[in-house]
Parts: C-alpha cells; structure tokens; sequence
C-alpha cells in the first residue's frame, strides 16, 4: 500500500476550517430565521432563550394558539419536559438541534454538557481500571504487555482525576449555584462556555494516543497509509509523570499530553474565576455570606484552590515540555531535577485532593438534612472547616516525599500539618453523625449513598492519619496500600455524593421519579463493590507489594483476584445506574408535585426547588400544592380518575415524608 506523509498541522489547519465554515453556515441559517421573527412577538424565557408571546397565550381550551396543547398538572402529574432534559415547544432564539448545544451560554445547558462530558469520561477511564483489574487476575504478564499496563493506569490517573470528578462537579456548580444564589446566570455565560469546550479539546490531545491508532488503521482499510498517525503511542510515564522518565521517553505523544493538560488547567481556572465572581457579585439580596448554602462555600473554597494550585502545574509542565523539545535543563539530574518535580507537581497534587472531595462535603452537607427532617448541625462549624481544609492543603504536600531523603526537620513539620488537616474532616463527620442523630431518617436512595460515603470516607480519613506518620509511610509509600486508601476517597464520598445528587435532584432534572428497587440495588452492589475491590489492598499493601507492575509473586494471586472480582461488581453497579437513569427517564413515573421530597414542612424547600416550582408555573399553569407527592393524595379534580392506582398507593402503606408515591411504582 502506498505511504503518504502528511503533516499534522496541516490536516489540524484543514480540519479547522471545514468545521469553521460549518458552524458559520449553520449560524448564519439560524440567524436569518431568527430575524424573520417580529421582536415585539418575543418574550425572555425562564430558561435563558426566548418564546414567542402569540404562542405564550393559551386558549381556553388550554391549548395555544395555533399549537398543540401544553400538559398541566392536572393530567396526573407534572409533563418529563422540565427541568434539563426539557422538549423546546414553542420557537425561540436559540437554534434547535446540535447548535443548540454548540452554542448555548446558558448555565444549565453548560452544567449538562460538563456533566454529560464528565460520565462519557468517567466511563472510559473506569474501562482503563476494569483492564488493569483483568490484568492483575494472575501473576505473570499474560493479558496486555507491560507497555499497554503502564498506559493504562497512566491514562485512567489523569482521566478520572482531571477530566471525570472535577468536570462533574463543575457541571453541578454551573447547574445549580445561579440557583442556589438567586442569580439569573453565571458572572460571565461566555467565558462558561469557552472554559467548557476547552474541556473535549484537551482531553483529545491527552489521549490521542489510542484514538490516532484507531483512526490510522481505519484509514489503512480505506486509503493510504499515514505514517504520523502511528508516531502517537499511549503515554507509559504514569499520572504523576516523575522525571527523567517522562523527560527523556521519546513517544511525541507526551508532549501532546503535556499541552492537553496545560489547556485543562487553563479551562479549570477559567471555571473557577467564574465561580468565584458568581458567589462575591450575583448573589441574590435574601442571600447573605450567613445564610449561603454549604455546597456553594465548598464550591467558592475548592475554585480558590485552583487559583492557587493549578497554575504552578501549567509553569512545571511548560518546563518539562521545554526540557523534551528545546534543550532547557530544568530538571536535569545535575541540578536535582528529579526531586524539584516532586515539590512542584505535589505542591499541585495535594490541594487537587482537595478540590476533588471538598464538593463532595459540599454536596453530603447539602444533601443529607433533607432526609434527616432537621437543618444541618452545626453550619458554622461547617464553614469554618472547610476553609481550614482549604488553607491547610497547602502545606502538606512533601508527605508524598518522605522517603526521598529531605530533611528529617522538614518531614516532621510535613507531618504535623498533616495530621492536622484531619481535624477538620473529623469536624465534618461529627457534624454528620450529629445531623442524623435523633432526625426523621428516610431512608431514600440519596441518604443510602451518603450514609455509606461517609463510612467510606472514615477508613480513608483513618488511613491517612497513618500515612501521615513517618515511620508507617516509610514502610509502606508506593505500594498498593496508598492505592486503597486513596480510592476509599474516590470511589467511597466522591462517587457516592454524585450518586446521591443524581437521585436527589433526578425529579428537578427530568420530571419523572427513578426505579427505587433499581436504586436500592444499585446502592448495595456499590458499596459491596468498593469494600471488595480495595479492602484486599490493604492487606496486600501491609505485605509489600509495590504499585504499578504488570507482574507480582505467586503469593499475593487470591487476593488480587478478590479485587478484580470486587472491580466486576462496581461495573454492574455502574451499568444498574444508567439502566435506571435512561429508562426512569423514558418510563418513569411523573412528579405530581414541586416538592417532590417533602421538603416544606421541614422548612428546607431550598432555592433550586423553589425555582422548579415557579418554572411550573409560568410553563405548565401549575398550582403549589403544600402536600409532596409522598403523601399519597391528590386534587379533587384527580381523584376521581386516578382512584385505583391511589387505592393501590394506599395499600402499599405509603405515609407523608416517604420517597414518594411515584417512586414506589416500578417498572
């Protein structure tokens, strides 16, 4: 087959301008339809685009003019359109279909988009771990080989920590805070969205290694051969990208990696900015420093830690990228570099556990009083410690470091800022634990995930304290005991606060009420998951195994294989969720009320529900109705053609304050 060098900014310039002259076209097509649309005719929407007010009349049919009749709440619940995931009724200024999306400055279609990003992520780097767990079945090197291995944990590092847990959290944020605040948007909806799309961009140039292989050999069945596409090669330097390793490999594809993830921290501190200013400009006047909600304090702490972390990440890869391309020596071995690496990514990495999980306090805080039937213990207590955390963060990063040989006056004083960073986590649990105690517990699927996030999240805590400790972490830095305790924070608090803020606000989003036996399920398979998967880490780490090898001794098989097993249950877990999402979506049963979890009598109807309900509304004609839908009642005008089914929610023994009557009705 014949060969044919093309270089690859000239395909990158060409590709460009073909998308260029597209998005163009189809902006300009959308342009000219909006401007056919008399501006007297239009009126602004709740949801950031506008509706045409001949169309806003409705008739007294309860139609519109010269449309299709909207749904109401009186056809025995509230119409799956509202919330995100609404269906566009009437013609507005945004452009339908894909430029929509392309397009959009508005916070909640951004807020989707990074969320929808953050899953599509999530799922590839969780496919990355499922392979290194098939690996690790048996000792030797008998699956991958020991290249693909090192990719593999090196890309499912950097995709879960960068490019799943904080875009998801960025997308929550975007969704809700404007909420949460009263605010009509965020500070600056433009820059939203360029900081959004920076997001695809940069994870493509992290990973192009395995897509340009994958294009190039489809190329091969169709055309010529393009010998550039198969210079890219999955990285193998590992997440932390240690030098002189990741300085002197000579795969191309790393440099690609290094201006990907640049780009992301430039998107990530965009985001934050935005964040920032959103809470100090655009709260509303009932929304006082006193009276903000946690979630937006650990969101306003997390983004003031990227200001701070993310930007010496972006000056130590620009160096690296200096080193492999022109010469610099700025970590040369001479000169120590190794080890001025270390103090400049860790000086990153750490507070980056911290802007990983401090959203995750945010959102367990947020959460877990709305099924406790009382407010959260001890609010200030609450804030202050989560900007002690986000202080402390910054000065524990050499913990990483103790057996590097620094001085030993220097590790103690790493070692006691350590242990202290505990203290305000234990404040935080406590405070939990206290909400709890003697509450009106309701046992929902978003309290399960809490409740078990937060037990995770104590054998991680407990575990940190002794890695804190010199003498422990000496014995065990580096092998599979760090990767235990760190993943107790990931897959425990982190991935269980998003599970929990995904049925708790799946109601808002959707309109529809999810499968309860579905999330029941899922809850058990996850937490079996987790403990199966890393418990047996534990043991093998206090055994001493290192981390990151393809091969290990015969001895420690059953216990790996325990793990991998533990890793099958998680994927089944994971595939239960979706299952439930995309169906109940489909199928589920409707909301009949704007205050879908009882939350009013309880006087914790929070501002994003109260938003809900006012959308309600001025979309469908809804009246609010004090009962939620878990008291198993309706309106007159209901009862009379619903009556079997609440004869049967009756039976059921459903009382006010459960997770709803619809909820219980699966499918």
């Amino acid at each position: 087959m014949p060969t044919m060098n093309v270089s690859p900014f000239v395909v990158l310039v060409v590709a460009s301008l073909l998308l260029a002259g597209v998005l163009y076209w189809r902006r300009r097509e959308s342009d000219e339809t909006t401007l056919t649309e008399p501006l007297a005719d239009r009126l602004v929407r709740s949801d950031g685009g506008e509706e045409n007010a001949s169309s806003a009349r409705r008739s007294p049919s309860g139609g519109t003019d010269g449309g299709d009749a909207r749904p109401s709440a009186s056809d025995g619940g509230v119409a799956p359109s509202m919330g995100m995931l609404f269906k566009r009724e009437h013609k507005t200024s945004k452009p339908y279909g894909l430029m929509r999306w392309l397009t959009t400055v508005d916070h909640k279609d951004i807020g989707f988009l990074y969320l929808l990003f953050g899953l599509a992520a999530a799922l590839w780097g969780a496919t990355d771990a499922f392979m290194v767990r098939t690996e690790l079945i048996t000792p030797s090197v008998d699956v991958w080989d020991e290249n693909t291995y090192n990719a593999l944990f090196t890309t499912h590092g950097l995709t879960m920590l960068l490019f799943f847990v904080t875009p998801v959290f960025n997308g929550v944020a975007n969704y809700f805070l404007p909420l949460l605040l009263d605010a009509d948007d965020m500070a600056f909806p433009r820059i939203n969205a360029i900081a959004f799309w920076l997001i695809p961009f940069s994870f493509v140039m992290v990973r192009a290694g395995l897509l340009t292989e994958v294009l190039a050999k489809v190329i091969d069945v169709f055309g010529p051969r393009i010998e550039f596409l198969y210079a890219l090669e999955p990285p193998t330097t590992g997440w932390t990208m240690y030098v002189p390793l990741s300085a002197t490999l000579p795969n191309p594809q790393i440099d690609l990696m290094l201006l990907g993830l640049h780009l992301s921290g430039i998107a990530t501190v965009i985001g934050a900015i935005n964040i920032i200013v959103t809470v100090f400009t655009e709260r509303g006047e009932g929304v006082t420093w006193s009276e903000m909600d946690i979630f937006t304090w650990s969101m306003l702490t997390a983004s003031g830690l990227i200001l701070f972390a993310f930007p010496l990440l972006g000056s130590a890869l620009l160096m690296l990228l200096l080193d492999r391309n022109f010469g610099t020596a700025f970590y040369a071995l001479e000169a120590n570099g190794p080890i001025l690496w270390q103090h400049l990514f860790w000086f990153f990495g750490h507070p980056e556990v911290y802007i990983l999980v401090l959203p995750a306090f945010g959102l367990t805080s947020q959460i877990l009083p709305k099924f406790t039937g009382r407010t959260l213990f001890g609010y200030k207590f609450i804030v202050y410690s989560t900007l002690a955390i986000g202080v402390l963060s910054f000065g524990v990063w050499a913990h990483h470091m103790f057996t590097t040989g620094i001085d030993p006056r220097i590790r103690a004083s790493f070692m006691v800022v350590t242990l202290s960073i505990a203290v305000p986590s234990a404040v935080k649990t406590f405070n939990w634990i206290a909400t709890m105690w003697n509450g009106d517990i309701r046992l929902a699927a978003p309290l399960q995930f809490l409740v078990a996030g937060i037990s995770l999240f104590i054998v991680g805590g407990v575990t940190g304290v002794f890695l804190a400790s010199i003498p422990v972490d000496l014995l065990v830095h580096d092998t599979y005991y760090v990767v235990a305790h760190f993943h107790f924070f990931v897959a425990g608090i982190i991935a269980f606060s998003m599970f929990a803020a995904s049925y708790y606000w799946y109601p808002l989003f959707t309109g529809r009420w999810y499968s309860k036996r579905l999330a029941n399920l899922h809850t058990a398979l996850s937490v079996v998951g987790v403990l199966v998967t890393f418990m047996p880490l534990f043991v093998i780490g206090l055994m001493g195994l290192p981390r990151r090898s393809a091969s290990y001794p015969a001895q420690f098989a059953p216990l790996q294989q325990i793990a991998s097993f533990g890793a099958l249950i998680i994927a089944i877990s994971v595939g239960v969720w979706l299952f439930n999402m995309v169906q109940s979506y489909r199928v589920g049963p409707k909301i009949r009320s704007a205050d879908p979890w009882n939350l009013k009598p309880t006087g914790q109807f929070s501002n994003e529900w109260q938003w809900f309900e006012r959308r309600l509304e001025q979309e469908l004609g809804y009246v609010p109705d004090d009962r939620s839908d878990g008291e198993g009642e309706r309106s007159e005008a209901e009862t009379g053609r619903n009556r079997s089914t609440n004869r049967e929610r009756e039976s059921d023994g459903q009382s006010a304050g459960s997770e709803g009557a619809s909820a219980e009705e699966d499918y």
